[in-house]
Order: structure tokens, then sequence, then C-alpha cells
């Protein structure tokens, strides 16, 4: 039977568009015409890829392509890839997670961290640094958290999930953070409930009574939403005791920032008690103890939050934190601490080992925060990827009591991938260096007999 010459017509028509439309795209984007053989997005060549989940550590290829890890091994092919990253002499891990920041800004002068001036926005930094994923530590409430949500979390290319402060106000500074009527444990945890794939616990800041209402409010939230508690202890004469916090009030999974911080002083009964003893320069066995039960202890840098003092003599001791952390806002940026990478490079300094600071900062806060789907790099996880130099030299580094140390090492951010997609590219290393689109699978129809 004869093909009707109309219906041939019809079809030089459709693959014409098909064709014109392809060759379209291409133009729109030179250097990037699909081909038979490409398969990948983007292939990181050569670097060392350090992967705790999966205890990878060593020179391997990564394969990304619609937003996803599709290969990790050796000796990918390059010419399957749109775009190749040399990786060669590079570090080569998930992005990184920063677990306390404070990045609900806004212009309310005396709204402090919650849609306040002391916030900072988060795009400017976390890319650079090598971090895709941050959580926000406690800056909003229940109040507040909607205005956070639409303000901040929805229109900002990092990933943000949030602790919950128990105060309905947020971290909004002064008194409204001592105001025990306004820590509502219902209405937190149907907040949580209500936002579980962005809320991923409670937090407790700055409170400098003796009760220990906040801590039990926070608590009884976490258990009735299931999400854990972050403690910011603040300060109080006589100080509330640590070892009560943790052995007493707290749960496993529990977190507790700050643990590097020295706000008591030698000879007197007040401010935040220390990890350290302050007068023996011991760690305090219970720490260890409180570790080995499941209370997470997280670094929470801050402005005044954390001291050689503290840090040497336990990590000396052989205590090394879970996760590392910033406490990044408007008045610590530009002081001791710069950025995540500047207090892991702190850490190694001052002798936590290279491996054990990347899991920290990538593996061990995602089971923390309990998104297990985040910091590592099997595959098809999600492409988050921070490719870092280690550069060798000679690097200072202090606390805000003036204390330096000297390190041999500093972490620098070459590349930062998120989602698949290059959103940071330090010295150009991507060839080509436009970003690529997905790889998608063009089929045009086929007629036949």
């Amino acid at each position: 039977m004869r093909t009707p010459r109309i219906f041939l017509c019809l079809v030089s028509i459709v693959l014409s568009a098909g064709i014109h439309s392809s060759f379209a795209q291409s133009e729109m984007r030179p250097g990037f015409l699909l081909s038979d053989t490409s398969r990948y997005a983007i292939l990181i060549k050569g670097g060392h890829v350090i992967d705790p989940k999966n205890n990878i550590n060593e020179v391997m290829d990564i394969a990304v392509n619609e937003g996803k890890i599709v290969s990790v091994g050796k000796r990918i092919d390059p010419k399957m890839a749109i775009q190749v990253v040399d990786a060669k002499g590079l570090y080569v891990m998930p992005g990184l997670i920063d677990i306390h920041e404070h990045v609900f800004y806004g212009t309310e002068p005396d709204h402090s961290y919650a849609n306040g001036p002391e916030a900072i926005i988060p795009d400017g930094f976390t890319f650079r640094s090598g971090v895709t994923t941050i959580v926000d530590a406690g800056s909003s409430g229940w109040k507040s958290f909607s205005t956070f949500k639409r303000q901040t979390i929805d229109k900002s290319q990092t990933r943000i999930l949030a602790f919950l402060n128990i105060v309905g106000e947020g971290m909004r500074g002064g008194v409204y953070e001592q105001d025990t009527m306004d820590m509502n444990v219902k209405m937190s945890a149907l907040t949580a409930r209500a936002n579980r794939n962005i809320i991923i616990g409670f937090k407790v800041a700055h409170y400098n009574g003796h009760e220990w209402t906040p801590v039990d409010d926070a608590v009884e939230a976490g258990n009735m939403a299931n999400l854990p508690v972050m403690i910011d202890f603040g300060g109080a004469t006589p100080m509330l005791s640590i070892r009560e916090l943790f052995m007493d009030h707290l749960r496993r999974g529990d977190i507790f920032t700050h643990c590097f911080g020295q706000l008591q002083q030698k000879g007197r009964d007040g401010g935040r008690e220390a990890v350290v003893d302050v007068e023996t320069n011991q760690i305090k066995p219970f720490v260890f103890e409180a570790q080995q039960r499941g209370i997470a202890f997280d670094i929470g840098y801050g402005e005044i939050s954390f001291a050689f003092s503290q840090a040497i003599p336990a990590i000396k001791a052989g205590f090394l934190p879970n996760s590392i952390s910033t406490d990044i806002h408007q008045d610590n940026v530009n002081a001791a601490m710069k950025d995540m990478l500047n207090v892991m490079s702190k850490l190694m300094a001052i002798g936590m080992p290279f491996d054990s600071v990347i899991k920290a900062s990538t593996w061990s806060p995602a089971r923390e925060i309990r998104h297990e789907e985040l910091g590592h790099l099997s595959v098809g996880a999600i492409a988050d990827i921070a490719i870092l130099n280690l550069r060798e030299g000679r690097f200072g580094f202090f606390d805000y009591t003036g204390t330096k140390v000297e390190g041999a090492k500093e972490l620098e951010c070459e590349m930062t991938i998120k989602d698949g997609k290059i959103v940071y590219d330090l010295n150009g290393i991507a060839n080509p260096v436009l970003a690529p689109r997905p790889v998608r699978v063009n089929t045009l129809p086929v007629s036949g007999h």
C-alpha cells in the first residue's frame, strides 16, 4: 500500500521542526550541542574524593546529570560529558552543611536576628565557602516563621532548613528571649509539623534565668513533633549545670552548640559552664559520657563562643566535636570567624584530623538534622559537591580573646555544585566554563511500514 503524500508532508514538517528546535537550542548555548555519546552534564575529573559515609578516600571521578550523582569510579571517559571539571590536586567532597547560622535578615531595627539587621543574606557567603545547606538556628519562632520562609527561605539558592525557636518571637533580642510566657509548646510543635520539610528541630537561645523551663519546653515540643533540640546556654549566676543538662534534660540526638565556648572565668561563679575545667585545664569526664550517650556537640563558633583555651585541651584529650558550624551573623563574619572554611582550618591547626573535619562538616551534621539524603556522594544522591584546595604555607588563626595559633594548611573553595549546577567557580576549572543544561534524551517520531 502506498503511503499517502499528505502524510509524508506532515512527517517532513514534524522532523524539520524538531531538528530546527535542536539547532536553535544549541545556538543559544555554544559548545553544549548534545551528541549520542553525551551521558553526563558534569564530570569531575581526577580529584581526591572524600566521602565519609561511603568510606571513600582516594582519587576518583564523579559524574553528574539532572541534579544527581550518576557515577563514581576510576577513569570515567571525559568524552561522555558536556562539561569537564579539572579537579587534579584538589579535594572533592559532599557540599558542606552548616547547622548553626542566622539568616533571617530584615529591616526591623529592634528585632536583632529575627527579621532584623544582625542576620546576614545567605547566598552572599555560602557557595564561595563550599556550603550548600545551612540551618538557621532559631532566628524565627512560630509567630515569625511564615515571614522568614516567604522572605528568605523561598527566595534563596542556598538550601535553608531551620530550628524553630521555642520563643514565639524568635531571636528578637533582650527581654523578648527571656519571656517564658511566650514559649508555647503546642504552637511550636504544630508549626514544625506543618513545615516538616524545612523545620528540623527546636532551639533554646540566650536564656539567662535559673529555670529549666526553656529547655524542658523545647524538649516537650521535640517529643510532640519527633524532632531534636539545639541548646545554646545563655548565662547565669550561679551557673546552670551542664552535667544536669546532659544527663537529666536532653535526649539522645539533641545538640549542645557553642561546645568550645568559655564565658566562665577562673574563681568566679557566673556565665556559661565550660566543658574544660578552667581551673585544671582538663575536660570534664561527664562530657565524654554525654557524647557516648548520644548528645551531639556542635562548634557554633559565633562571636564569643569559641576559645582556644577550651578547644585545644579538648581535642588533645581526644574529644572531637560532632559537627562544625559558624553561627555566622553580621557581627562576627569579619572578626575571628570568617566563614565555614576558616573554622575548619582552625580546627585542623589545633590537631583535629583532616578526615574528621570533613566528616563533621558533611555526613555527621546531615545525620544530626535527620536529612540523610544530604552529606554524601552516593550514586543517586543529590549532587551537592564542594571542591576544595588545601593550601600549604604559614597561616594565622586567632580567637576572640586574642589568642593566636599558626597552621601550615588552609582550606579554600575552588568550586561549589548545588543540585547538579555549578554555582561557584573560583578559577574557571570547568571546561567549558558556562553552566550546562541538564542532558535530556531527544526523541524524534519515526515512520515505518
